[in-house]
């Protein structure tokens, strides 16, 4: 037996092994220092934040031998929504239309819609009545109001053919707890070509107009029992 040869061919089958063992050693260190650069490069990156803001409208008439200025709420309450299940997160809903909810991977509200949309259209409500004070629920004001602004929404993003659509129910009524309210469906749509922003602004116009619609069902409130007398 050839014992020089034997172990020569043992040396060199070590001297393989090792190399093997050092290929792959390297090749995990480079993967693991990939991942690293790729999952901290994505923990930095923050998510864009939008804004829904109000939009300008028409003032509202006082009806014709209907509700006498002296007779209209004097401070209005907007009370928080209640907001679809599906609407209620931090990413933006996109579109919501063939039966498929699409949510936007790396745009977010800059707050949760059930606090910014009752205070647009707050500020979109005082713009179109003056003289009457709003105030969301919840903010801190000694006021008592005279009369209240309910909301509920069900859609509020884009439909298959690219509009941006609001889909809602409102409720207005005095503050007795027997007081009639005039409940309303509102549906509305405006294009909204583009990205996010487009989304956003659009959605913000379709609050401003359902704003024009609330604005009139207030000024229809019938007098408060003390007037009648």
């Amino acid at each position: 037996m050839d014992l020089t040869h034997s172990s020569t061919g043992r040396s060199g089958t070590r001297r393989s092994d090792l190399r093997a063992s050092l290929t792959r050693v390297a090749m995990a260190t480079t993967l693991m220092a990939t991942m690293a650069v790729t999952l901290t490069a994505c923990s930095s990156s923050s998510p864009s934040l939008y804004t829904l803001a109000p939009v300008a409208g028409p003032l509202q008439p006082v009806p014709l031998g209907f509700t006498p200025v002296t007779t209209l709420p004097a401070v209005v309450e907007v009370r928080k929504p209640t907001i679809s299940g599906a609407l209620d997160r931090d990413r933006i809903v996109l579109s919501d239309g063939g039966y498929k909810l699409r949510i936007s991977a790396t745009d977010s509200w800059s707050a949760p819609l059930i606090e910014q949309i009752p205070h647009v259209v707050a500020k979109d409500l005082a713009q179109r009545l003056p003289g009457i004070s709003l105030f969301v629920q919840d903010d801190a004001t000694a006021t008592t109001p005279q009369a209240y602004v309910e909301l509920v929404i069900t859609r509020f993003a884009r439909d298959d053919a690219g509009n941006a659509v609001l889909e809602a129910q409102t409720a207005v009524h005095r503050e007795e707890s027997d007081a009639p309210k005039t409940n309303q469906s509102i549906l509305l749509k405006t294009p909204a070509p583009g990205g996010t922003e487009a989304l956003v602004s659009a959605l913000s116009t379709l609050l401003g107009q359902a704003s024009d619609q609330i604005a009139a069902q207030i000024r229809q409130l019938p007098p408060p029992p003390s007037a009648e007398q």
